[in-house]
């Protein structure tokens, strides 16, 4: 299999991460249009899932480092399949509310709030199980990440009309989103030996992935369909919906979306070995930023906002950027 083994070459692979990550919900803003999230959403799992099967028997299955993807499941322990694929299904749920919240409050709001939020959490719990880098820099990294967090609720307050005044629902969902998000990735983390000679009953990434992204696909079943009877706004819709009023460039927007993603996770996993799971998982979520600058400047997301609400947008990139660079210099 393939392994990251230079420093330099990791955080590339974290930038491309947060690019990915930054940047799939483009794609639910292109279906949107069209269709609605939960649709849209069946497709991006499938993508997902696709995507990481795709990576498995390609740089998963070759080279001499670790075992290849059918040897490595193989000789897999329970304990591990299960703690990845655990994984999955708790990023599912959190990444269906985060998909709400964007739905409702925009990419600007979703993705400061929810996202960074996971990015505090996922920090900590990541460098619990797995100390790596500097631990007074990463709380002063995550410390930074927090107050975006705080300055972006208030651009969000800030924004004129009913929808945003009647209730806070697209805050409410970015929390628990985020809530949710920050616990995943140890899961996943936990179950990876990310070196190459693979301790065994440990997966390599490659198979960690898949069993992942199968938790994504499976609990898709149940998370998508209580969200698509019971939505948070607007009617139920029906299942049949899926068939009779996808279009194929519907049905591959998601898929791409699915993709883009995984493409973040991979190589954000990937990147753990060289850089550690904390701090790969800390830098990819940057992806804050990508996706607040996507909402900004080409959504157009916050044009209604009343005078005074780009100076706490530009001090939310400032803490943000900062943030970041703390947490690149935490490594060292």
């Amino acid at each position: 299999m393939y392994i990251v083994t230079s420093y330099p070459v990791a955080l590339v692979f974290c930038l491309i991460t947060m690019l990915c990550w930054g940047s799939w919900a483009n794609t639910q803003k292109l279906a949107s249009k069209a269709w609605r999230f939960q649709l849209f959403y069946w497709d991006y799992a499938l993508g997902v899932l696709l995507f990481s099967v795709l990576l498995a028997f390609t740089l998963g299955s070759t080279g001499a480092a670790g075992r290849g993807f059918l040897a490595d499941l193989h000789q897999a322990d329970s304990r591990w399949l299960g703690s990845a694929l655990i994984g999955g299904v708790i990023f599912n749920l959190s990444n269906i509310l985060l998909v709400a919240a964007i739905d409702i409050a925009g990419m600007a709001v979703a993705f400061p709030v929810g996202v960074g939020l996971a990015l505090v959490i996922g920090v900590i719990s990541t460098y619990w199980v797995h100390p790596s880098g500097n631990a007074a820099l990463l709380a002063a990294g995550v410390a930074c990440v927090a107050v975006a967090i705080i300055l972006d609720a208030l651009a969000y307050r800030r924004l004129a009309g009913a929808q945003f005044a009647a209730s806070g629902k697209g805050i409410t969902l970015s929390v628990v989103a985020g809530v949710l998000m920050g616990f995943f990735y140890s899961y996943v983390a936990r179950s990876i030996e990310n070196a190459p000679v693979v301790e065994p009953g440990k997966l390599t990434p490659y198979t960690a992935l898949v069993l992942f992204s199968l938790g994504v696909f499976l609990s898709n079943f149940l998370w998508n369909t209580l969200i698509m009877i019971r939505p948070f706004a607007g009617a139920p819709i029906p299942l049949g919906d899926y068939f009779t009023k996808g279009t194929l460039r519907l049905h591959l927007v998601g898929i791409l979306g699915g993709a883009i993603w995984n493409l973040g996770m991979s190589f954000n996993i990937l990147a753990g070995s060289a850089a550690g799971p904390s701090l790969s998982y800390g830098l990819g979520q940057g992806a804050t930023m990508v996706g607040a600058l996507w909402g900004v400047f080409v959504w157009k997301e916050f044009r209604s906002a009343p005078a005074g609400t780009n100076k706490l947008l530009v001090a939310m990139f400032v803490f943000y950027l900062v943030g970041l660079g703390t947490l690149v210099a935490a490594r060292h």
